[in-house]
This record gives structure tokens, C-alpha cells and sequence, in this order.
């Protein structure tokens, strides 16, 4: 009896700290799209770096994972009174990439199923858009972003945290990772909330996303 004790004590501690490391990750939960706040015309903006602005995912299936990137085309990121203020970034859903693939033939069959229309319908939604809809200042340049993130034509209000630097010309605007639901932006293939059975067919709903952005003082203004 007391073996068996033991040995649910032990099941329930290592339950619970896989729990503890679930919530421990930032998931933002989607909500309504917030309205954008206008940025004043004397805000410093900042041009986004196209050439070295990322966006880095990562999917998962039950017993393994994917991970790569996407570029993003165009954006900037604005302040006021030397406080980030607002932004607005480009997603170009055509250069979805895998890294973890060194075949490269399962590669590129992995990045056009994404392309597809069952997951992003690229075809239709070539782009995707993230804009800030307001900043929660913390220390040491960190803070809590929330913005209206567009995928597919839906849009859904997110947040997460991020570290803001800037140096001199340039802004350096990098998330923690955290995770979406791809379901609420209708990314549902081999969804377990859509579909019975899928067994090692299933892919988690989570998505596991990190903005790594550069920008540039606009010189223009």
C-alpha cells in the first residue's frame, strides 16, 4: 500500500510540475482587434529592416516538432517622447521557411503544405499584419505589447512580452516566445478540436511564435 502511495504521489508531483512548465510559457490568448491608436506626426519613426527582420515559429505534433521563419517585407516602429508608441509590421506569407529539415525534398513538401489552403492559403493571404495597439512600459526597455495580429483576413488582438532597445539610429524590437492558437485565425488542419482520431496525425493547436525586428531612423522625416 504504501509502494502504491508513493508511486501516485510521484505521478501527481511530475503532473503537476508538467503543468507548472506549461503555464509557465507565454500564451496569449486572442481576443477582439483593439482600435489603433493614431501616432502623432512629431513621433520619431523608425523604418523596419527587411533584410534582417525575422519572425521565427515553431508547430508541434504529439511526438515531434518543426521550426523556421518568416520575413517580414515592410513596417516601422514610432515613439513619442523617447516611449515606443505604436508600430506596424508586414508579414510576407510567401517566404515561410523550414530549418529543421535537412531533406530537401521533405522540406520544400513541408513548406508548401503550409503555403496551402490547408493551413495559410497563401494564394488568397500573401500577407499578414501585426500592428501595436498599446505598450505597457516596464523596466530595463522591457514591456507588454498588445496588438491586432491579421492572418488570413481575421483579426484578433494578442499580447507578449518584449524587450525595446534602441541605439543610436536603430531599434532592436525582440518578443519572448509565445504561444497562439492557430484555430482562432482558421488554421485547423488536423486540429484535435475539429477532427476524431487523427492519433499521430494530430498537430497542436499551440504555435509557438518570436518577433526579432529590426528598424532604421527614417531619414526622410
Amino acid at each position: 500500500m504504501k509502494n502504491q502511495i508513493v508511486k501516485v504521489a510521484a505521478v501527481l508531483f511530475i503532473g503537476l510540475a508538467v503543468v507548472s512548465c506549461k503555464k509557465g510559457k507565454n500564451e496569449t490568448e486572442a481576443t477582439e482587434a483593439q482600435e489603433v491608436q493614431q501616432i502623432a506626426q512629431a513621433a520619431e519613426r523608425y523604418v523596419a529592416d527587411a533584410t534582417s527582420s525575422t519572425i521565427t515559429w515553431k508547430g508541434f505534433k504529439p511526438t515531434e516538432s518543426h521550426n523556421g521563419t518568416i520575413k517580414v517585407s515592410e513596417g516601422y516602429v514610432a515613439f513619442e517622447e523617447g516611449n515606443l508608441a505604436g508600430g506596424n509590421f508586414v508579414i510576407d506569407m510567401n517566404t515561410i521557411a523550414n530549418l529543421d529539415i535537412e531533406n530537401e525534398e521533405y522540406k520544400g513538401k513541408l513548406e508548401g503544405h503550409l503555403k496551402s489552403a490547408d493551413f495559410f492559403d497563401v494564394e488568397k493571404h500573401p500577407y499578414s499584419v501585426f500592428a501595436i495597439t498599446s505598450v505597457d512600459a516596464n523596466a530595463d526597455g522591457k514591456a507588454t505589447i498588445k496588438g491586432n495580429l491579421t492572418v488570413k483576413g481575421i483579426k484578433k488582438n494578442i499580447e507578449f512580452p518584449a524587450t525595446v532597445t534602441v541605439s543610436g539610429d536603430e531599434v532592436s524590437f525582440v518578443s519572448e516566445p509565445f504561444t497562439i492558437d492557430r484555430t482562432e485565425w482558421d488554421v485547423k488542419y488536423n486540429s484535435g478540436k475539429f477532427f476524431e482520431d487523427l492519433k499521430d496525425k494530430l498537430i497542436k493547436d499551440e504555435v509557438e511564435i518570436s518577433f526579432n525586428l529590426k528598424a532604421k531612423k527614417d531619414q526622410a522625416i
